[in-house]
């Protein structure tokens, strides 16, 4: 029920970004957005993951909720990328994305101009309709088991395996 603004990284995947009225803290927005992820890959295992090592993901797309973390860092929208050349997070529609006209790295220091005259801010509202988080944390909590919490919080939050170096 919740209404999200959708945002290329500029690097690998997008960002989607739920605007809140400002009532929910720490306690409830992460585990709110780790939860969304772990109800992602219960309904599609076989596509995504929350495993963060990425030998673990057996080729499976990650749903990095970290970004909610402590201290986590998140590319701010219409900043440019320290990558080749400079994509920009720009917000976009979820039909550009469907339809593929938008990718991680479409979106460029050469061609935003271009875009904000031919399709504007696309998040100019967005910051406007701030939303509760109560019913849809609740309506969430019912959909999964403490064992899927449990395994989706150790997938998140597994550190890497030391690795022998060759000799």
């Amino acid at each position: 029920g919740l209404r999200p603004g959708l945002k290329p990284t500029g690097s690998n995947g997008p960002h989607i970004v739920v605007p809140l009225d400002g009532a929910a803290g720490y306690d409830q927005v992460w585990p709110f957005a780790h939860g969304v992820g772990a109800v992602l890959v219960k309904r599609d295992p076989s596509h995504l993951t929350q495993e963060f090592i990425k030998e673990d993901r057996a080729g499976r797309i990650l749903v990095d909720t970290g970004r909610n973390g402590y201290s986590a860092t998140f590319a701010a929208a219409y900043a440019v990328r320290p990558k080749p050349g400079a994509p920009v997070s720009a917000p976009c529609t979820w039909a550009e994305l469907e339809e593929g006209s938008i990718g991680a790295r479409t979106l460029t220091l050469r061609t935003m101009a271009d875009r904000l005259a031919r399709v504007g801010d696309v998040w100019a509202e967005l910051h406007a309709h701030g939303q509760s988080l109560a019913a849809p944390l609740e309506r969430l909590r019912g959909m999964l088991t403490e064992s899927d919490w449990s395994q989706s919080r150790a997938a998140a939050t597994r550190k890497p395996r030391a690795r022998k170096r060759p000799s």
